[in-house]
């Protein structure tokens, strides 16, 4: 069958493994995959050199998004608080949806693309894990890369994100009515990613 218009929208909490499950989809089917974060991740990091938040949000471009240099803490939190901004979500929203409707598929993950960006995708996953092991896996990731923090500071920020990403008034995080709960606290990846690629292949074969 044709690719096209094929969406895949994957939403969950930080550390919830659902980046890794979305390239490792995008692999697996040929589609193109956009990791929505890189978005607001990026706006972020423009916040902190003293851009407006919103003004970032519409000067973004494709070559802003370098994810290894997106991926600290401090950007982590800057744009968890500027995705709590309307202003911000609507500046970024025409950009995740012309992604979304490319030929050949697509795959996007973050936190409302079920709900809000693509509402029609033909697969929907709300992926998730117990915070303290979203915070085992981050502080792993981090120690990695030779960030210095703690346990305790990375599960506090995990919770605080969540507190932010959940409570916010615009395009809050939950799973649409139509997806699939993929709970990955005792799996793990290649399970995971096995879980997400059978629901996805059921999909494309019901619509052939």
């Amino acid at each position: 069958m044709t690719t096209r218009g094929f969406t895949v929208a994957i939403d969950g909490p930080a550390a919830s493994g659902k980046g890794t499950i979305s390239r490792a989809v995008a692999a697996r089917f040929g589609f193109a995959h956009l990791d929505t974060g890189l978005l607001y991740r990026a706006v972020g990091a423009k916040v902190l050199e003293g851009m407006d938040p919103v003004a970032a949000a519409r000067a973004l471009r494709p070559g802003d998004l370098d994810g290894d240099a997106l991926r600290t803490p401090a950007i982590a939190q800057e744009a968890s608080k500027v995705a709590a901004l309307p202003e911000v979500r609507a500046a970024l929203k025409d950009f995740q949806r012309s992604f979304a409707a490319r030929s050949g598929g697509a795959v996007l993950d973050g936190r409302d693309i079920g709900t809000v960006i693509c509402p029609d995708a033909q697969v929907k996953l709300f992926v998730i894990a117990d915070a303290v092991v979203r915070a085992r896996r981050r502080f792993a990731e981090l120690s990695e890369k030779g960030i210095e923090t703690t346990f305790e500071e990375v599960l506090a920020d995990v919770q605080a994100r969540d507190a932010r990403d959940m409570g916010r008034a615009d395009a809050p995080l939950r799973p649409a009515v139509d997806a699939v709960t993929l709970d990955t606290s005792d799996m793990d990846i290649e399970d995971a990613v096995a879980a997400a690629v059978a629901l996805i292949e059921a999909k494309r074969t019901a619509l052939n």
